[in-house]
């Protein structure tokens, strides 16, 4: 994992030590949770002034924690004022860069949650004019939809004060960067993720000051609501927006058979790209799809047909897309002795002292939390909040868990009563392991149960893909699936996918030229010219 380097110069605040511990912590808990994390296009930072971080809010404490620890520079999270009154968390909150908004809808004293947030903005707007970074969602809540929410004015208005600011004092223009954030799945765990920087907004000058109080007020207005209309649909582009998970389904499962048509044509090897590719390739099929259901209607609805045709009957199998893309042309003894080989080498190395040490110093407070997790699923929590929980209740049991056995494993090895004491002074060669300091034994434990257990993830990682491998050996060899016709017709549907696609100029093409901000990428689609023609 590549993480990205602090700004350094005049005008970029420093990076204190506070911040880097609490994001080397959030790094540290983003590689557990995810087994791949995508950070690109971060040629798109602007090289100087304040920036504004906007994305949409799918996954509650998630989404900010994977920020933080993926964006350079000291920044700035709003977040509800609840959350920094819970114990630990608001420290952490606090000292992570956390800046607390408190929303009328959450107050009882709605004048004065308006004058405390009105004083919060003014000191995050000063902020970014003088070169502080800040992130926000503008959506205001996080959600489990497949589109983004309607969007608030805060961004904005902090743009708009930032930005008069900066002018007045002789610093670089604060920009708005949106960010794209995308997950297989962000609730479950070992799934994979990409934040994807994207280009700093344009918008039109800000509006000059004037004595008159009413029209100055009208013109800031004018200037955030249209603002802030970009800003939505901006988010839309960035977060590959569509109106129902049906269609997002779609266009995944469109873009893993394009991939492999297109590595069929170039003779190349089927592998599964990185998280990024994938969501480049999303967003391809995504563009495409908005421009032939607005040029080609008819067409569109023809290929949706036969897509979700295609995909229900293989959900229906039990099979999926890449099962069939993935299959040999011969299948041989010694393609599947290399895949069992590999299975049964992962298992031998899971299954020994490295599993033993992860299961003792992680298999109770797993449970907890999992057992924490359903109660909340039980009395009906809403499933964007269930990753928080995960995460909220995993910085409490696991810790005092790891205390708690670390102080036993001490005792046992220590403790002249202890009978695993007496048999290590039986022998002279393990007698200086039970004379060891007692803070160190402490310490190494302690150190070596999370250790362990993030050595255990990776090896089950490797069993579970070539689980899943032998499996897929063995419906390739199941004769009633008709793997000859299932074969042919995806191959079909791809090859109409790709030949639709390269006849369009889409992202990631040479020629593609980024939609003006506030606009989806369907402004941008242009049939190629011998298309055309």
């Amino acid at each position: 994992m590549r993480w990205l380097k602090d700004p350094v110069g005049n005008h970029h605040p420093r990076v204190n030590r506070g911040y880097r511990f609490f994001r080397r912590f959030f790094r540290s808990l983003v590689t557990v949770w995810f087994r791949e994390v995508n950070i690109v296009d971060d040629e798109n930072l602007p090289p100087e002034g304040g920036i504004i971080f906007i994305s949409w809010h799918p996954s509650g404490l998630i989404d900010p924690m994977l920020m933080n620890a993926a964006l350079p520079g000291k920044i700035s999270i709003i977040a509800k004022h609840t959350l920094f009154k819970l114990p630990l968390i608001g420290r952490i909150l606090r000292s992570a860069g956390g800046v607390p908004v408190e929303r009328a809808q959450d107050s009882s004293d709605k004048s004065g949650a308006s004058a405390r947030n009105a004083k919060m903005l003014a000191g995050v707007s000063s902020l970014v004019a003088k070169g502080g970074r800040m992130m926000i969602f503008p959506e205001g809540t996080t959600h489990t939809e497949s589109n983004v929410k309607q969007v608030r004015s805060g961004a904005a208005r902090i743009l708009l004060s930032a930005r008069r600011q900066a002018a007045l004092e002789g610093y670089p223009e604060p920009q708005i960067v949106p960010i794209g954030l995308h997950y297989s799945d962000s609730q479950r765990f070992r799934e994979r993720a990409a934040v994807i920087i994207e280009r700093a907004m344009a918008f039109p000058p800000i509006p000059i000051m004037v004595d008159d109080e009413g029209a100055q007020d009208l013109a800031d207005r004018e200037w955030v609501g249209a603002a802030t209309k970009s800003i939505g649909v901006e988010l839309q582009r960035a977060s590959l927006s569509k109106t129902t998970w049906r269609e997002r389904t779609l266009i995944w499962k469109g873009r893993s058979l394009a991939y492999a048509e297109r590595v069929r044509k170039t003779d190349g090897k089927l592998k599964k790209p990185s998280y990024a590719h994938a969501v480049l390739g999303a967003r391809r099929v995504r563009a495409g799809w908005d421009y032939m259901s607005a040029n080609n209607p008819e067409l569109a609805a023809e290929i949706v047909e036969e897509a979700e045709d295609h995909f229900q009957e293989l959900d229906e199998r039990g099979i999926t897309p890449f099962d069939i893309d993935s299959k040999p042309e011969r299948l041989t003894k010694a393609g599947f002795s290399k895949v069992f080989l590999s299975w049964a080498w992962a298992g031998a190395w899971m299954f020994g002292l490295i599993s033993w040490g992860a299961m003792l110093g992680n298999i109770v407070p797993y449970k907890a939390n999992a057992l924490l997790v359903n109660r909340m699923k039980a009395k009906g929590a809403d499933g964007s909040i269930i990753s928080t929980i995960k995460i909220l209740s995993a910085l409490v049991f696991f810790p005092l868990w790891w205390i708690l056995a670390s102080s036993g494993a001490t005792w046992l090895l220590l403790n002249p009563s202890s009978p695993v004491n007496e048999l290590l002074q039986l022998h002279w060669l393990l007698e200086p392991l039970a004379n060891l300091p007692t803070y160190l034994v402490f310490c190494v434990f302690f150190i070596y149960w999370p250790l362990s257990a993030k050595a255990h993830m990776r090896l089950f990682a490797k069993v579970v893909v070539n689980y899943r491998a032998l499996k897929r050996w063995q419906s390739w060899r199941d004769e009633e699936m008709n793997w000859d016709e299932l074969v042919t017709r995806q191959r079909k549907l791809a090859s109409r996918l790709v030949s639709i696609g390269e006849g369009l100029i889409l992202p990631g093409d040479e020629d593609w030229v980024e939609p003006p901000a506030g606009q989806d990428d369907v402004v941008s689609v242009r049939l190629r010219a011998s298309t055309a023609a």
